[in-house]
């Protein structure tokens, strides 16, 4: 299993992608909000999408797991 992590703190502004979607390394995957800016985040790997761990309005904190790649 993979883990694509938040690289900095924030709100979960929008997910793009599905849980059961394949992935391609550099795709969007979702957007962060923190201090007014959109900071989209790029899987660092390739795969199944088998968890989203996050909904639109959670916060996370930089290192925080946001979905689980097959």
């Amino acid at each position: 299993m993979k883990e694509i992590t938040a690289s900095m703190a924030g709100t979960v502004f929008n997910i793009l992608i599905s849980q059961g979607e394949e992935i391609q390394l550099g795709q969007q995957v979702l957007v962060l909000e923190s201090m007014k800016m959109e900071i989209p985040v790029e899987s660092q790997f390739s795969g199944k999408v088998v968890e989203l761990k996050v909904n639109i309005g959670d916060f996370v904190n930089e290192g925080d797991v946001l979905l689980v790649l097959e």
